[in-house]
């Protein structure tokens, strides 16, 4: 059992990694980073197709590497 976990929890952890670099850059700089979130949150910037699906699938990734690393520590 604790073999399964870990190698779920390796290979969720590189499709993470995957997912992540694989999404665009919506601001760039220190100031970019600032403001983004702001924009974000008021819904200037809304995401389709591609953008979308790989921010639900980072969200659904990190949601099982969270619940994974938490099995991992109890096995």
């Amino acid at each position: 059992m604790h073999t399964v976990v870990l190698v779920s929890l390796v290979v969720v952890s590189l499709a993470l990694i995957v997912v992540v670099l694989l999404q665009s850059s919506k601001s760039a700089g220190l100031s970019g980073a600032i403001s983004g979130g702001a924009e974000q949150l008021f819904g200037k910037q809304k995401a389709r197709g591609m953008d979308l699906i790989l921010h639900r699938a980072t969200i659904v990734l990190a949601v099982l590497f969270f619940i994974l690393a938490i099995a991992i520590t109890k096995i």
